[in-house]
């Protein structure tokens, strides 16, 4: 039996991870403050909730079980494709939406390495957060390792294959983001697909996901890093593909590839739940706090134009050329 402690240290986690993925979205003028309450807010209004509707399985002293209605429905995430890459990706949008735009929204990556550096070590830390959800050393989790990687590979090498088919060019920041979203989108298919069935999650993750990103700039929406085509869309591709591709001798569950239909339409009432909930909560949310005398949502032009780091914190993420 696992120490509850131990579980609820590795829960912890995933609602840590969850609202940092939103920051993406907003980068470079939100308040901190504001921020800080948003968190406590979100957190408890919008996570907790999905989270207990999705994996919620318990069962009381007297014998009586209390359960999410998306785990009596028979939702399938295996570590967070609903309840944190959507339900973040639903909440980016908002934010953006209601934060408005940066005022140089052109800025390019200016330190490529570590944009690779940081895609690396988030495939590495997917392991865990893969892995880790069979709760288990188990045969599970093996399979959850293997499909995880092979997903963020397909991804990555179709998203450079498609860049370098429209652009003549593959470039490393493309190939990265193309892996994080065959991350994103194996999440919740990890405990209930195979190798072939990650493929397959990989290549429409990288496929869907790509060409997400190249709508969602065209728009007039300001979505910095990019966090509700690559989480939100993705989320979305990998849960509906989980009940494409779930495989019974896996998951338990049989999924659209061994005759049961039913599978995907219960991913749907998932994905459309959580996209509903957390997109409106969150709107609200953000819409009082953004209303409220003395927060707000926006840092002044003057925050902005010295940046953030000098304005909210008092020091520079980079120095360069010896500068102060």
């Amino acid at each position: 039996m696992r120490p509850p402690l131990l579980f609820v240290a590795f829960q912890m986690m995933f609602a840590v991870i969850t609202p940092a993925l939103i920051t993406g979205a907003f980068a470079e003028r939100f308040k901190f403050s504001t921020y800080l309450i948003f968190l406590v807010l979100w957190s408890t209004l919008v996570y907790a909730p999905i989270t207990h509707w999705v994996w919620a399985s318990n069962v009381l002293a007297d014998g009586t079980e209390v359960n999410g209605w998306l785990w009596d429905l028979g939702a399938l995430d295996f570590a967070g494709g609903t309840v944190i890459h959507i339900n973040a990706g639903m909440a980016a949008v908002a934010a953006a939406l209601l934060v408005g735009k940066r005022r140089n929204p052109g800025i390019q990556p200016n330190n490529v390495p570590y944009v690779v550096l940081g895609a690396a070590i988030l495939w590495l830390g997917w392991f865990g957060f893969n892995a880790g959800s069979a709760v288990a050393a188990n045969d599970s989790a093996a399979n959850a390792l293997l499909v995880t990687s092979l997903a963020a590979s397909t991804a990555a090498l179709t998203w450079g294959v498609i860049s370098h088919l429209k652009t003549g060019k593959m470039g490393a920041v493309g190939v990265a983001t193309g892996a994080v979203a065959g991350l994103v989108a194996i999440t919740p298919a990890a405990g209930a697909v195979n190798a072939m069935g990650s493929l397959a999650i990989g290549f429409g993750a990288g496929l869907i996901c790509f060409f997400a990103v190249e709508l969602l700039h065209k728009t007039n929406m300001d979505d910095a890093l990019d966090v509700f085509a690559v989480h939100g869309i993705g989320g979305i591709w990998g849960a509906i593909a989980t009940g494409i591709f779930a495989l019974e001798a896996i998951s338990g569950t049989q999924g659209l590839i061994e005759g049961n239909v039913k599978q995907v339409g219960i991913q749907a009432v998932a994905v459309i739940a959580t996209v509903a909930y957390s997109g409106i909560v969150s709107l609200i949310i953000l819409f009082i706090l953004d209303k409220i005398p003395g927060l707000g949502l926006r840092s002044s032009e003057s925050d902005e134009d010295i940046g953030l780091d000098l304005a909210e914190h008092g020091e520079q993420s980079t120095v360069q050329d010896g500068a102060n």
